[in-house]
């Protein structure tokens, strides 16, 4: 059983496994179980240009951003459990847990974070009922949502990123994305807001 499962790696997926990561080191997240599901092979990102996000060198590309963020997540928080060349088929609710069904295997969660892209070739079953068109997209892209408030679809099931209702910019879906682990995190801590900063070491 895991307390977190995210769907997706691309930009709002791994923002909230980094985030996540960082805060397992609090108090009252020690000894929770995080996962990562990669989920797809393709991503928008594989084609993005990075030329206009704070922080990022000019020139950087989604591809890199894709490789070096699993590189960043199994270096800095080896905790969250990484598991590639899977795809999500389905997720299902029962007795105050989900199921998620995969290709290859079976795993159970408390929580459901569902971070993938928001075409309308989305196929995991047990959520078409919270598809919606886009409301920040152009109509004739056939862009999809999962209908939430606040990244909230129902209680512990969350949506971060492009599927989220949010538009199509890096720094939007990474955002959205930490702004999900750290209402995880909120959860967590009894309701107490929380937030988690590095800082550098003052000598």
């Amino acid at each position: 059983m895991f307390d977190a499962v995210i769907i997706g790696a691309g930009a709002a997926g791994m923002s909230c496994a980094l985030v996540l990561g960082s805060g397992l080191q609090k108090p009252f997240a020690k000894g929770k179980k995080v996962a990562l599901i990669a989920h797809q092979k393709s991503s928008h990102l594989q084609t993005a240009l990075f030329n206009n996000v704070l922080g990022l060198a000019p020139g950087t590309t989604g591809e890199s951003i894709l490789e070096n963020g699993k590189t960043q997540l199994k270096t800095l928080y080896p905790a969250i459990e990484q598991i590639e060349n899977e795809k999500v088929l389905e997720v299902s609710k029962s007795n105050n847990h989900f199921t998620i069904t995969t290709n290859k295997n079976t795993y159970t969660s408390k929580i459901v974070v569902v971070a993938v892209g928001y075409t309308n070739l989305f196929t995991i079953e047990g959520l078409n009922k919270y598809i919606e068109a886009h409301p920040r997209a152009a109509t004739q892209k056939n862009r999809i949502w999962l209908k939430n408030t606040d990244h909230l679809v129902e209680e512990n099931l969350y949506v971060a990123g492009t599927l989220a209702g949010w538009r199509s910019q890096f720094a939007i879906a990474s955002g959205s994305g930490a702004h999900v682990a750290t209402d995880i995190l909120t959860l967590w801590n009894k309701g107490k807001h929380i937030k988690v900063h590095d800082k550098i070491d003052e000598a």
